[in-house]
């Protein structure tokens, strides 16, 4: 159970209640993290219908997005992002044993694009401020300046989901952790449960 209390759908303004209903039904089994970002309506709507919208005009191929969302989860430690990440990356036809392997220099059964992707999501995550040249130079042989842009964001906003979800425990719907078994993901390639850390500070 989250930290806050699960807000149902009757409690949202009736505006919002469309992109709940849809986000939590089409876009995949995140029904726990709409529950906790119902708390604000403006998000659910702005957050999860820029979700919704850009799953809509999908510009951007599903296995070059998944690849980057998997890379950042794994690198944030985010359990709940890469259980629901895993099948979906796995649907667009990488192996189970690419995604647990997402980090490591040579990822078995990836091509050189999806090696770009996985290095862009981790420049993105890790090194925003010292990405080179070079390697936009490498994406533009590849992708759109529009397409780009949408990697760079769609990268960027897992991260703040990783952060978000565990800073709040969202916990796991039921039947997620089945069905990343059920598609050769194993429990041993989940990032480990977090206890909660104290900080007790010290006199000074």
């Amino acid at each position: 159970m989250a930290r806050v209390r699960d807000i149902g759908i009757d409690e949202v303004p009736e505006e919002v209640r469309p992109i709940y209903e849809r986000y939590a039904r089409d876009y995949g089994p995140f029904l726990n993290q709409v529950k906790v970002f119902a708390h604000r309506p403006p998000a659910l709507k702005h957050i999860m219908g820029l979700l919704l919208d850009l799953a809509d005009e999908a510009i951007l191929d599903k296995r070059y997005l998944e690849i980057a969302l998997v890379t950042v989860s794994k690198l944030n430690e985010c359990r709940y992002c890469v259980a629901h990440h895993a099948p979906r990356a796995i649907e667009q036809g990488l192996a189970a044993e690419s995604i647990a392997n997402v980090l490591e220099e040579t990822v078995p059964g990836f091509d050189d694009i999806d090696h770009l992707v996985r290095d862009y999501a981790v420049a993105v995550t890790n090194n925003w401020n010292t990405i080179r040249d070079q390697m936009f130079t490498n994406l533009r042989q590849h992708f759109s300046e529009e397409q780009i842009v949408e990697l760079t964001l769609r990268t960027a906003l897992c991260g703040f989901f990783n952060r978000f979800n565990d800073s709040l425990q969202i916990g796991m719907e039921e039947g997620v952790l089945e069905d990343m078994l059920a598609m050769g993901g194993r429990m041993e390639d989940l990032p480990v449960e977090g206890d909660t850390v104290q900080i007790v500070s010290t006199p000074g």
